[in-house]
């Protein structure tokens, strides 16, 4: 059902300005209703936007407006003065090298800021409305990046830093990667050479995952056999994941440094060394907070991480 008909202008007298009356029932410069705009956000919750626009009879791009307006509505200016625990990270979008920076509200898992570009300078806006809504910050998760180590020392200064599973994994699996190419140029065995080249992701993969279709895990078993040193630098990336199941800090911290200890014994100490340059900051190594479990699963240190 449509009502159509023209809004009525008037003009000030004083001011000799022309307005449009206000309609009590529908926003300004919007051909519908603020209860057909509800029912078509209703609707697309259930149905693609092409879908909604057939059944009420308009065009697409009149629904693609119309949730627009909610998601400005509802998530442009978040609100950051209950924020404690976030996220920093950074996105690639099309081509060229273009970036954004992210920032997540690790409770909801809300988008609460996004920066042009990429590094500290992205970032000034964000800080500068978190000082007027005085949050209290308890923990920043970021990657090892020296500009947003230095950005959140210097902004949230009380705040823990963390460096998350997920990049500290991949730092350590980007230096297996380059020890595993050393050792594959000097191995005397060509054919042995050979069949290591092949076994990169396989090294990379997480073990729960190889596929047995393709033999992925006794191809895995065999490149271990052939190489000591790779085996040892693999199964020391295995014991590491194990640091973020531990059920408390105290329990934590005494993995790490066993961890630590074994590989300063292993016979691989120069390649952890350096997956442990890579983050070293010299302020300081030890635990102030550990929280386990799927659902959060971070690593928090103040101004360092655990180094060899």
């Amino acid at each position: 059902m449509f009502i159509e008909f023209s809004i009525p202008r008037i003009q000030c007298l004083l001011c000799q300005v022309i307005r449009q009356v206000k309609v009590a029932f529908a926003d300004v410069r919007r051909t519908y209703s603020r209860a057909f705009e509800r029912y078509a956000l209703e609707l697309s919750r259930h149905m693609t936007i092409s879908d909604v626009a057939r059944h009420l009879g308009v065009g697409w791009d009149r629904i693609k407006d119309i949730q627009k307006r909610y998601l400005l509505k509802r998530f442009s200016r978040p609100n950051l003065k209950k924020l404690k625990q976030i996220a920093i990270d950074e996105i690639s979008i099309g081509k060229g090298h273009r970036y954004l920076t992210v920032v997540l509200d690790l409770a909801t898992g809300a988008v609460v800021f996004v920066g042009s570009g990429k590094g500290s300078d992205a970032l000034i806006p964000f800080w500068k409305r978190l000082k007027r809504c005085n949050a209290n910050i308890e923990a920043v998760a970021i990657d090892m990046s020296p500009a947003y180590i230095k950005a959140v020392t210097h902004n949230l200064s009380d705040s823990i830093i963390v460096f998350d599973h997920f990049h500290v994994v991949k730092l350590f699996n980007d230096r297996l990667a380059e020890f595993r190419r050393s050792l594959q140029g000097q191995m005397e065995n060509k054919e042995n050479a050979q069949f290591l080249k092949g076994t990169r992701w396989l090294l990379l993969k997480n073990p729960d995952n190889l596929n047995p279709d393709k033999n992925e895990r006794q191809r895995l078993e065999k490149a271990l056999e052939i190489n000591k040193p790779l085996a040892a630098a693999y199964y020391m990336k295995e014991e590491m994941r194990q640091l973020w199941k531990q059920p408390s800090k105290w329990h934590a911290a005494n993995f790490l440094n066993a961890w630590i200890l074994k590989a300063k014994a292993s016979s691989i100490v120069l390649m952890l060394l350096s997956f442990s340059d890579a983050f070293l900051i010299p302020t300081g190594i030890f635990f102030t907070e550990f929280h386990g479990g799927a659902s959060c699963g971070l690593l928090c240190l103040p101004r360092g991480l655990a180094t060899l």
